[in-house]
């Protein structure tokens, strides 16, 4: 089984990551201010909706009651769909789903595809299956043309080129499309983007697509976007191809209504997306006449296994939990080495993974709880960060894990008053060397991570215990003396 999500597989832990993004300064001012735009828009729509949490609770209990029959609504789906003329295909892994989407693009003769903006196809790598087949793959949604032309990475969920400010787009479009001048007002940036995508849109046969929802009870479609370019995709070639994770159905059409109301609030701080693509099949004369969808497991039964971080899968990725989180709004996304970034990708990431890869993940977060405030579907982020530094910490010490041996001796040791005095009248004593004007400034080997960023207040002289048991001597002795 081959699971990619991004380049997680092979990319460093978070802290190590994290550390060359917090020197640049320019990329941190980026997030900080995209991210604050999003917020303080997302705020004020949020606030006319009087009945935003009950919305929130709705949908939860849609995406919960989902999943669990989620057999059933996906044999629906299936059904439906096909009747509708479509081709459902079912994907277990990667390499399965990017074996069948290749085979199609070529059963149709495509050595092009344009493709709206997925983030589902980044999970699997399908890119570089296109290249390594031969086929050159046209992002069109602008911020994923930008990441693509720069030979980039994504950094967030909504807006993959956040940490880039316009002129360092602008330099980019002009490398990558051979312009000799170019101005830098957004006007400018959008023409050139529009000049370059149309002859994509009018020549190229077959689109490929993502999923933001897909309806049980018609076998429809749901792709929600700001730009137009996704309806171009969806409707000018002859041939469209879809790709979505299996947790992205819905029992049915009138469910739109909670969904579509909470995603553009929370996203973008939009009152409502400005394109809202739905489709079913296909029909003579209009639109696609060939649509096929491969539905992905990737991992995701894995997760809907474990009770405990089922809620994972309620994700309508809106990236609001990125933009109020203080850990991402100083690194980026670039340092979770994952397509998926922030606080759901800290949870998202390791579990498609089974664990395997990306368990410094779980530990990118304060535990601030400022993620579960802003979610639309109430996945309780922090309870299932805790929940997998739980399996991170069982894991490692099954092996010679020296955090692990540590704490296991902590544990001893707090275990027992004994072995706990004894320890803080050694710590008394070893720290000795350490200690100036009060402090611990620097500590030998690897508990100078600690004191690298932070300093930690030496040791007193007296315990509280110590200090309890002299008072309550003292108080004795003085009640004999008044005796």
């Amino acid at each position: 089984m081959s699971i990619r999500v991004g380049e997680a597989a092979e990319a460093p832990s978070f802290q190590k990551a994290a550390l060359p993004l917090l020197d640049d300064t320019q990329l941190r001012k980026n997030v900080r201010h995209a991210t604050d735009v999003i917020t303080n828009k997302r705020a004020i729509v949020v606030g006319e909706q009087h009945d935003w949490q009950q919305l929130r609770s709705a949908a939860s209990a849609i995406k919960e009651h989902t999943l669990r029959h989620l057999d059933h609504y996906l044999l629906q789906f299936e059904a439906a769909c096909t009747a509708a003329g479509g081709h459902v295909h079912w994907a277990s892994d990667a390499d399965e789903a990017n074996r069948i989407i290749v085979d199609l693009v070529k059963q149709y003769g495509g050595k092009e595809v344009i493709k709206v903006k997925t983030m589902t196809s980044d999970e699997i790598g399908l890119n570089k299956a296109f290249e390594a087949n031969g086929i050159h793959p046209h992002e069109t949604d602008l911020a994923d043309m930008i990441i693509q032309l720069g030979h980039d990475k994504p950094s967030h969920i909504v807006v993959p080129a956040l940490h880039k400010n316009r002129q360092q787009v602008r330099e980019i479009f002009m490398q990558a499309m051979g312009l000799s001048e170019l101005g830098d007002k957004p006007e400018d940036l959008t023409n050139a983007a529009r000049h370059y995508l149309r002859e994509k849109f009018l020549k190229v046969g077959i689109g490929f697509s993502g999923a933001n929802y897909l309806l049980a009870d018609t076998g429809g479609v749901c792709v929600v976007e700001s730009e137009g370019n996704g309806r171009m995709c969806l409707t000018l070639p002859d041939v469209l191809i879809t790709v979505a994770g299996i947790e992205k159905v819905i029992p049915g059409f009138r469910d739109l209504e909670i969904f579509l109301q909470l995603l553009p609030r929370s996203a973008t701080g939009e009152r409502m997306n400005p394109y809202n693509s739905l489709w079913t099949g296909v029909h003579d004369g209009d639109g696609p006449q060939h649509f096929h969808i491969v539905l992905l497991d990737n991992g995701r039964t894995r997760i809907l296994a474990d009770p405990e971080s089922r809620q994972t899968l309620h994700c309508i990725r809106c990236g609001a939990c990125l933009n109020t989180c203080p850990v991402y709004r100083q690194t980026g996304g670039h340092a979770y080495g994952s397509i998926y970034a922030g606080p759901i990708g800290a949870i998202l990431t390791p579990q498609l993974f089974d664990m395997q890869h990306s368990q410094s993940l779980p530990y990118a977060s304060s535990l601030c709880g400022a993620c579960y405030e802003v979610c639309p579907v109430k996945i309780n982020i922090p309870e299932v960060l805790i929940h997998l530094r739980g399996r991170v910490v069982r894991e490692q010490q099954s092996g010679a894990n020296i955090e692990a041996m540590g704490m296991k001796a902590m544990a001893n040791i707090f275990a027992s008053r004994r072995r706990f005095e004894a320890a803080q009248r050694l710590g008394r004593i070893g720290q000795w060397p350490f200690v100036s004007e009060g402090w611990v400034k620097h500590l030998p080997g690897m508990l100078g991570n600690w004191t690298s960023v932070r300093d930690l207040q030496s040791m007193p002289q007296q315990s509280f215990r110590s200090w309890w048991r002299d008072r309550k001597k003292s108080a004795v002795a003085k009640e004999k003396a008044d005796a």
